[in-house]
């Protein structure tokens, strides 16, 4: 983390912690990220964001948990990512656009269950499926939201 991002973190912060008792909770995340995304996110989506940096556990963000939240540097061993990395790239399909990068999209997910023997679902269950844990609402799943999506599962 850069001395700028660590100026800025403590307004944003505070910015999040609406009651001002030093902690991030699952309500004061889902109204803020809901305010920054222009979409409302369940209780259960902002439940997911917050345990995956909630180091302590307590079901709050003190403000060094916030900050890697807001950097999205969760301390994730080599091992894990590598791992989420390759299952991501089983999933994900590249753009062909100006920018390419690499997302988990409808198609090819119902493409890559395809393959691994799952016919029955159609490209609207995939969508569906991408939904629940697409944070940023455009329909597609980057790597950080498929950690976060797989991360719930543990």
């Amino acid at each position: 983390m850069n001395s700028h991002s660590i100026m800025v973190v403590p307004s944003v912060f505070a910015a999040f912690d609406k009651d001002g008792d030093g902690k991030v909770s699952v309500s004061e995340l889902r109204c803020c990220m809901a305010a920054s995304l222009g979409e409302d996110i369940s209780e259960e989506e902002a439940a997911v964001v917050l345990a995956a940096v909630d180091a302590d556990g307590d079901g709050l963000l003190n403000q060094e948990e916030f900050s890697r939240l807001a950097a999205g540097a969760h301390e994730e061993d080599d091992v894990r990512r590598r791992c989420l990395r390759e299952a991501f790239g089983m999933y994900a399909s590249s753009s062909t656009e100006d920018t390419t990068t690499t997302m988990i999209t409808p198609a090819s997910l119902r493409r890559t269950l395809s393959r691994l023997g799952s016919h029955e679902l159609g490209v609207e269950e995939c969508r569906a499926m991408i939904c629940r844990f697409d944070l940023d609402g455009d329909g597609k799943l980057s790597f950080d939201e498929f950690r976060v999506m797989m991360m719930s599962c543990v």
